[in-house]
């Protein structure tokens, strides 16, 4: 190990910068986020220090370095772009046994900046020693990605609350088990809905009960269209601390894959031909039993769980049986298919709003006003109507749409194997047959749809052409 992994509490404490410019201004800044005493010297400043002087924040040392500087410093960054100048400060330093930092210089180093991941009073650092920056600073970003920011809060309560949970929990065993439940139970998910006091409520509750809570919670997750890069920060950190993940059929294997390894998966999606309320009920049911079992439940639903995805049905099935519950929104497949599809969904000079349509209502009733959506100058994407594209471009057309209006037929999505398939609205059943458009495909009508053919950037393209069907 060449470094030794340190942090030092610079609060008070005087710490010196060497340089005036931007590179020495981020330092300046970093340091007093650490609530420092910073000292600058420099023959010039720029703006944002000068500020800083003006503003009484930092103290400043006008002209070319001096040791003298570093009387009474505890530390020296050294940022200048003149590297003797900053050999001088990294020797001088040494001399009086005050760590110093050349920046981008481990060779004149006596410490490291680390790359930092801030959840205060959390703190993450990265280092690697100094040779390759940006690999740390690439490491920073993932583990950005994995921890939420309520983790500071999370810790932040657990400190105040520290003396008691001692108290409350004398045995190690047990107090390790609180403290498993503290950071995956309901006083991380409150904080995480911006609810401190409830989730104090709930940690005295737990502290003042013989009897450790059990109940687990779950999470509705959005998965996206499919693309596993589409899948939100938060989605991703609820799939590495499922217990149980109950999944549509529509959820891409490439999603799956993020997920915890040891966690318990469930497929639970309708298929075909069965009875989707039956269905449904097995999927109300399975989440009840886990979640009472005491384990993380993810549900995840391929696009967003709240179009067309009966999020608020199982959302009011879990408030009736006293389960907690959070939701992360997905990417719903008319905003992603279309994207990757290279169509925008209004346009300036084409369609003003968007309306966003199931083909499929409850009980087969049809209750759509097929008056207002054959109206121009908007989008429609209709979600889940492969099997019904003829009777879809048959009323738009008697009530009034174009028969020359646009289509896109775009299948599976931002997979792969995406395939983007355009024509004209009266041809809209007969182009699909001939290309054997199968479901998942969404459907978008409207003026922008034509956009495709010369905007469409991933996957295939392909246009349905009148003489093709003809013949």
């Amino acid at each position: 190990m060449k470094l030794f992994p340190l942090f030092a509490d610079l609060q008070g404490r005087r710490v010196l910068v060497v340089g005036g410019g931007e590179v020495a201004a981020r330092k300046v800044q970093l340091l007093l986020e650490a609530s420092a005493d910073v000292q600058v010297g420099a023959p010039e400043l720029v703006p944002e220090l000068a500020e800083l002087a003006d503003q009484g924040r930092i103290r400043v040392f006008k002209g070319e370095f001096q040791p003298e500087w570093l009387d009474e410093a505890w530390l020296v960054v050294a940022a200048t772009d003149d590297r003797s100048v900053n050999a001088a400060v990294s020797e001088a330093a040494e001399a009086r046994r005050i760590f110093s930092n050349v920046v981008d210089d481990a060779e004149l180093s006596s410490f490291q900046v680390p790359s930092i991941v801030d959840r205060s009073p959390l703190i993450v650092a990265i280092s690697s020693s100094g040779v390759a920056p940006v690999l740390a600073r690439r490491l920073r970003e993932r583990i950005e990605s994995l921890f939420d920011h309520s983790l500071g809060s999370l810790a932040a309560l657990a400190a105040l609350h520290r003396p008691r949970i001692r108290e409350r929990r004398p045995d190690l065993k047990q107090r390790r088990r609180f403290y498993d439940w503290l950071l995956d139970g309901p006083v991380a998910s409150l904080l995480r809905q911006q609810q401190p006091a409830e989730a104090e409520r709930v940690l005295n509750a737990e502290l003042d009960s013989p009897q450790p809570a059990s109940q687990g919670s779950v999470v509705l997750v959005g998965a996206g269209p499919g693309d596993p890069s589409l899948l939100t920060l938060k989605a991703l950190r609820a799939l590495n601390e499922a217990d149980v993940i109950l999944y549509d059929r529509l959820v891409s294997p490439a999603v799956l894959a993020l997920a915890r390894r040891d966690a318990d998966r469930i497929s639970v999606g309708k298929l075909l031909g069965e009875d989707h309320n039956a269905t449904q009920s097995r999927i109300h049911a399975l989440l009840v039993e886990h979640a009472q079992a005491g384990r993380r439940v993810v549900r995840l639903k391929g696009g967003d769980a709240f179009i067309f995805g009966r999020g608020g049905e199982e959302l009011e099935y879990l408030r009736a049986h006293d389960i907690r519950y959070e939701v992360v929104p997905g990417i719903t497949a008319a905003l992603a298919c279309a994207a990757y599809a290279g169509i925008p969904l209004t346009h300036r000079d084409h369609a003003q709003s968007v309306r966003l349509v199931t083909a499929h209502c409850r009980e087969d009733e049809d209750t759509l006003d097929w008056a207002g959506l054959a109206r121009e100058h908007q989008t429609l994407a209709f979600y889940m109507g492969v099997g019904q594209l003829g009777t879809l471009s048959a009323r738009l057309i008697s009530h009034g749409r174009s028969a020359a209006t646009p289509f896109a037929l775009i299948e599976n999505g931002s997979r792969p194997e995406q395939r983007v398939i355009t024509g004209r609205l009266d041809e809209l059943a007969a182009v699909a047959r001939s290309h054997n458009v199968r479901a998942p495909a969404l459907l978008v009508i409207g003026e922008v749809a034509g956009l495709a053919r010369q905007l469409h950037w991933f996957g295939r393209y392909e246009e349905g052409q009148r003489e093709a069907l003809a013949a």
